[in-house]
């Protein structure tokens, strides 16, 4: 996903640790894109090693509202209660949520791959203009 998000001229907006984000985060690297990392903690050295700009919050899984609300959409891959938490802040502050393999729950768009996920967000933008 974080390969598509840099090569479609977007910056990754995550939570800067390890697992998903980390992978999303290496794969825009790679892409030469742009990757914020809103940390759980009060530190930057908790950020995964792709990340260029490393938030500290210490505001633990309550960032998850600034991931969320510094952000033009959602991708949520998988996941637990904090991309759950995600998914309800995007219906919170008005933010469209794709899904792959992620929670059934109303307000989220499921789609099949990273590819399918970028060209809904593309179309999504397309709309807005």
């Amino acid at each position: 996903m974080g390969c598509l998000i840099a090569e479609n001229g977007f910056v990754l907006v995550n939570g800067g640790l390890k697992g998903v984000m980390e992978a999303s985060a290496r794969g825009a690297k790679s892409r030469d894109g742009w990757v914020i990392g809103i940390l759980p903690g009060k530190s930057t050295q908790e950020a995964n090693p792709y990340t260029d700009v490393a938030v500290p919050t210490g505001l633990g899984y309550l960032r998850n509202a600034l991931v969320v609300l510094n952000s033009d959409c959602l991708v949520a891959i998988a996941g637990a209660y904090g991309t759950l938490s995600e998914i309800a802040y995007t219906q919170i502050y008005g933010r469209k949520a794709f899904g792959i393999e992620t929670w059934d729950v109303p307000g989220v768009i499921p789609v099949s791959s990273a590819q399918d996920a970028m060209e809904r967000i593309l179309e999504f933008f397309a709309r807005q203009k």
